[in-house]
């Protein structure tokens, strides 16, 4: 069974960082798409970022140059590191994962991972 488990959530005032975690346990496969979305109270998740098996990675226009993922393939982990936060940042933030070696155009949107984690709280106060 597959479970991801993400870490690193907390409140900071604008400007600030925080650091994301998504441990994946459970998950055989070496190759896989990664990705972090974000789901703010009274609207619909967001993708934030995508990283594939190869490294290549894609972000939203809303987190570029603030944004950065990564992945450590022996430690099953994919990291969000946030820099220079923004209130509209807010946001539930959770990690997904899906088979597939590499993260095609089509995995911008929730629907296209199978399998995601509980999410954790970030709060960015101006």
């Amino acid at each position: 069974q597959v479970q991801l488990v993400e870490s690193g959530g907390g409140s900071v005032q604008a400007g600030g960082s925080l650091r994301l975690s998504c441990v994946v346990f459970g998950y055989t496969r070496r190759s896989y798409c990664m990705g972090w979305f974000r789901q703010a109270p009274g609207k619909e998740r967001e993708g934030v970022a995508t990283i594939g098996s190869d490294g290549r990675t894609k972000y939203a226009d809303s987190v570029k140059g603030r944004f950065t993922i990564s992945r450590d393939n022996t430690a099953r982990t994919v990291y969000l590191q946030m820099n220079n936060l923004k209130p509209e940042d807010t946001a539930i933030y959770y990690c997904a994962a899906d088979p597939e070696r590499y993260c095609s155009d089509a995995y911008s949107v929730a629907g296209a991972f199978g399998f995601w984690g509980q999410g954790t709280q970030v709060t960015v106060s101006s």
